[in-house]
């Protein structure tokens, strides 16, 4: 059986947007079920007195596929949750500075406007340019917007409209030593990189379970180092906030911002069988494949359009995503055509005044699929451009 045949995938769209909200394989999928059935059958004893081992034990499985300590991360329904905990906790005033880079996820760059905003802090959008040509040009552009009033560096690890694997390590190193906070959004990071958190050491990182993890959908984490767990306050107030004495929970970072009452935790109870899956399949060498595709698409998508390049052509900047330039054209209608009429699901972003073609390839995409996306690009893109 091939691994297209274990995702709920329908049969006649040609699926290469996985990165935008993952795909969830059928095992791992009815684990998912099984879980909100158990939850049905017994509500009480399920979230009553279950909930919190229940919890313990997926946040473990977790933690050991993300190089961290169980104790340093909770669950949360996705990365932009994460995000929005971080910044609506950090104390931000008028003489502090929250930097970024032309890169980010909408939403994650409307949180940080919006927190900036109401708490008179700056929020400062460094351009990073593209091509992108090494770690080290990418780091002086960086640190170049870097002033005595920095207090948070936002930066994605593998960027959304871009898919570029940005190089974190040296900018968090960087930053602790400046005293500066470091949070990392990793939506695209848990699956598609090999994580070490303990290594990487940022102060915060949030990722998706539900996308290169293949997890049902609304898993997803937030990791805090132990010195900056107690800058966290939970968005929503409930049970877990100065809880009782007898709770016994592993630490005040997990009781306030996990227990929340009546929820459906099936999403995070069935990562563990994500990960196993992942590991059933030796992920590792699939992830392998799926780069090489996603070099082969990329590499017949720029001599279609005759553009250049965002970055080098090496893992180290891309890994199951790549975005290729688009000439001026129509985007959204090229979007269209090509999902009406060759039934091929791929976003066309928007990015600095540029049309990129994002391009995520899976482990269910074969090269019959990239070919057929380049055939229809090939057809499509003159009938667009303007």
């Amino acid at each position: 059986m091939g691994l297209r045949d274990l995702f709920l995938l329908r049969p006649d769209v040609i699926f290469l947007n996985h990165g935008s909200f993952g795909a969830c394989p059928r095992p791992v999928f009815d684990e998912y079920q099984r879980w909100q059935i158990e939850l049905e059958r017994q509500p009480v004893e399920f979230l009553g007195r279950r909930f919190r081992e229940l919890m313990r034990t997926a946040r473990s499985s977790l933690a050991r596929y993300v190089g961290a300590d169980p104790t340093d991360l909770i669950y949360v329904a996705n990365a932009t949750t994460g995000v929005n905990v971080i910044a609506r906790s950090l104390d931000l005033g008028p003489d502090d500075e929250v930097l970024t880079t032309n890169h980010e996820y909408g939403a994650v760059d409307r949180t940080w406007r919006f927190v900036c905003g109401h708490r008179g802090a700056s929020y400062v959008v460094q351009p990073i340019a593209v091509p992108v040509a090494s770690a080290n040009d990418f780091m002086e552009r960086l640190w170049s917007s870097v002033t005595p009033r920095t207090r948070v560096i936002s930066l994605s690890h593998i960027t959304s409209p871009t898919a570029i694997t940005f190089p974190i390590e040296p900018v968090i190193r960087r930053a602790r030593e400046a005293g500066i906070l470091t949070v990392i959004d990793g939506a695209h990071g848990p699956g598609q990189l090999d994580l070490d958190l303990r290594r990487l050491a940022p102060d915060f990182y949030v990722g998706n379970c539900h996308k290169w993890l293949c997890a049902p959908k609304g898993a997803a984490f937030l990791y805090a180092r132990k010195d900056v767990q107690a800058l966290l306050q939970p968005l929503v107030v409930s049970w877990g906030w100065q809880a009782d004495p007898d709770w016994e929970a592993e630490s005040p970072f997990i009781t306030a911002l996990e227990w929340q009452g009546a929820e459906d935790i099936a999403p995070y109870l069935a990562v563990p069988a994500a990960i196993r899956f992942l590991e059933d399949h030796d992920w590792a060498a699939v992830r392998q494949d799926c780069h090489q595709l996603v070099r082969q698409a990329r590499s017949a998508l720029l001599d279609l359009t005759g553009q250049a390049a965002l970055t080098p052509d090496s893992s180290d900047w891309f890994c199951q995503m790549a975005a290729v330039p688009l000439p001026p054209c129509d985007g959204a209608e090229l979007k269209r055509k090509l999902y009406d009429e060759h039934r091929v699901e791929v976003p066309i972003i928007e990015w600095q005044g540029m049309q990129l073609l994002r391009v995520s390839v899976q482990g269910y995409n074969t090269a019959a699929d990239v070919e057929q996306l380049r055939n229809a690009v090939r057809q499509l893109l003159p009938t667009v451009l303007r």
